[in-house]
């Protein structure tokens, strides 16, 4: 066998070839080839990434040789910042690198180090997934923002770049399910509208917290209609329940919307 490479065989007993080696008393995998020549061109990439201090990340070659983007970029901050992640990360003062792709870059601060380095992000359709318990979480839950928030409108990165995720740079706008804010003659109101079969609006209301608990109604009224939903409701911190219930009972709810929830209520046999 070349150096670096070991031949291994698949439960149907084909051959192939595992590249690896030991850096700081660190045993590291660096993949899995079909031919034995490929494996020890990865495993001689490998060692130039961790000896040749000319190699940095604005020069190092992410896009040739057998050696994965993914291991160039734990190689590199493994020789730089003496700590291995398996997962493409790179350190710097206070923040860290997480690299989708060799020209896909995210920003996160060292407090989400721990999660991350455990949590393989992927990019489809636009959003930014991890999995967790076998599920696909949508990492914006993490900052308390909601699957369907809106960029810009819902919430916003302070400095304009949406790849910046740390929390100084992320400004939470609307925190509230069926609250929509928009301009109106000139003046913020807020819009609070509910999903059924189709969008349809409850109201327009001066205040956020407003919007929000006459959404919670609305989901009252559907649910007493019969409407079986898995509709989240809002909680609103800066009310208390004594708050909450007189604001809950002076706000008012659209008619029309009313009117469509009893024509949508089942039908319920006599007995």
């Amino acid at each position: 066998m070349l150096p670096g490479v070991y031949l291994a065989y698949k439960k149907n007993k084909t051959a192939y070839y595992r590249a690896s080696l030991t850096y700081h008393s660190k045993h590291i995998s660096l993949g899995s080839y079909e031919l034995e020549a490929t494996a020890h061109q990865a495993y001689l990439q490998a060692l130039d990434i961790l000896s040749d201090l000319r190699i940095t990340l604005a020069s190092l070659d992410t896009d040739h040789g057998p050696l994965l983007f993914e291991k160039k970029i734990a190689l590199l901050n493994f020789r730089d910042n003496q700590i291995y992640f398996k997962n493409p990360i790179y350190l710097k003062q206070n923040y860290f690198l997480y690299y989708i792709s060799p020209h896909d870059e995210l920003k996160f601060d060292a407090d989400d180090l721990f999660y991350y380095s455990s949590h393989k992000i992927m990019r489809r359709k636009g959003h930014l997934f991890v999995s967790d318990y076998g599920m696909q979480v949508n990492i914006l839950s993490r900052y308390g923002i909601r699957n369907f928030a809106v960029a810009g409108r819902d919430y916003r990165f302070v400095n304009g770049d949406s790849s910046d995720f740390r929390y100084s740079n992320l400004e939470i706008i609307n925190p509230y399910y069926g609250v929509i804010p928009m301009m109106r003659h000139n003046i913020v109101q807020f819009k609070a509208q509910i999903h059924i079969i189709g969008n349809h609006v409850i109201g327009l209301y001066s205040t956020l917290e407003e919007a929000a608990v006459a959404y919670n109604k609305a989901v009252d009224a559907a649910r007493h209609y019969g409407i079986e939903k898995n509709y989240f409701t809002n909680y609103i911190q800066e009310l208390s329940p004594q708050e909450y219930a007189q604001l809950y009972a002076r706000l008012s709810i659209s008619s029309k919307l009313l009117t469509y929830l009893k024509g949508q209520a089942p039908i319920r046999s006599k007995p």
